[in-house]
């Protein structure tokens, strides 16, 4: 059996970024999409397209055709009373290099990464952390079957409660948060995160991973998420396409 639309792939993979292995599944529990569901980048899924169970892959996408290009106006300044959990400003949280979970007016998961920390305010990256990056991917065809019409049924309404996705690798992982705070921000992610802080600015951004903290937005945040391979997952590999 070939893949091609409505056909429930599993791939073994690894992605290398910049001479490193930036993701890979794990030994005996590939990646399994349904192929044409819009899990996936579409380069990526072009990529496999015809191929047979036992096929190896191997492929380039540029950036354009993986998390886009870096965009230094998805940097953006937020007051560090966006980043307040019942009433508190979570210092604890804005450490330089940490990934913190957003949400934007239409209630979507954005991820920020903490750039720069200041006396009252906090600069947030919203760009993917792979933007502007080559991804190569290589890997296996490990089966290829045909989706049920209860899979079907269920990636159908993923797609339609996901809203616009643009595939890529890193999974939609959904911020688990306690708590919240108010405010006006945007960007896009999702993460495990505890709290819910509304910031105001108008962070764009993708992304994905573990952060802590949740900043609910409302504003301009760009809602096309990119992730590598897999669909809406739990920040899983590098192949979720995200919000």
């Amino acid at each position: 059996m070939k893949v091609e639309n409505s056909k429930v792939v599993a791939v073994s993979y690894a992605l290398e970024v910049e001479g490193k292995i930036a993701d890979q599944s794990a030994p005996g529990a590939p990646l399994e999409y349904t192929h044409g569901s819009g899990m996936l980048l579409p380069k990526f899924e072009a990529a496999l397209e015809g191929k047979e169970p036992g096929d190896t892959f191997d492929f380039i996408l540029s950036p354009e055709d993986g998390y886009g290009v870096y965009d230094p106006s998805y940097k953006i300044e937020l007051p560090k009373s966006a980043f307040a959990i019942d009433g508190e400003v979570r210092e604890d949280l804005l450490v330089v290099g940490r990934t913190i979970p957003m949400l934007n007016q239409a209630g979507q998961v954005v991820q920020g990464v903490v750039a720069a920390v200041a006396e009252s305010a906090v600069t947030m990256d919203f760009n993917h952390p792979m933007a502007g990056k080559t991804l190569h991917f290589t890997g296996k065809v490990e089966s290829v079957r045909s989706a049920s019409e209860k899979e079907l049924g269920e990636e159908t309404e993923h797609h339609c409660r996901r809203g616009k996705g643009k595939g890529g690798c890193h999974g939609e992982g959904h911020g688990d948060g306690e708590g919240c705070c108010h405010g006006e921000g945007h960007g896009h992610g999702h993460g495990d995160g505890e709290g819910c802080c509304h910031g105001e600015g108008h962070g764009h951004g993708h992304g994905h991973g573990d952060g802590e903290g949740c900043c609910h937005g409302e504003g301009h945040g760009h809602g096309d998420g990119e992730g590598c391979c897999h669909g809406e997952g739990h920040g899983e590999g590098c192949c979720h396409k995200d919000e």
